[in-house]
């Protein structure tokens, strides 16, 4: 006689077996905000200007609009809007201030 099993322990080995749960968002991390020793940027920024420059390359060379590239980034690191607005001052400053 094959052994039955109950509806606990049938949902719950739907549940882990057949339906993993689905992957959760990008988190940060506990060293996000520590700037790199190599050039001083932090991981948020170094992703920032990763997902700009495809972005720009994808366009053909030309602006991104801050929408698209927030959608964007937010597929790589939870980040609100006001946080990617005062990276990209952070980053036009330091672009500015280092002759580049």
């Amino acid at each position: 006689m094959v052994p039955r099993l109950t509806m606990n322990a049938k949902k719950r080995w739907e549940q882990t077996e057949l339906f993993p749960d689905p992957p959760k968002r990008p988190g940060r991390g506990p060293y996000d905000n520590l700037p790199d020793v190599r050039d001083g940027l932090t991981r948020i920024e170094r992703i920032v200007l990763y997902v700009l420059h495809r972005t720009q390359e994808e366009r053909g060379g030309r602006n991104v609009p801050t929408a698209m590239l927030y959608g964007r980034v937010v597929e790589y690191v939870d980040i609100s809007v006001d946080e990617l607005q005062r990276v990209l001052q952070r980053l036009a400053l330091d672009g500015r201030t280092r002759g580049n």
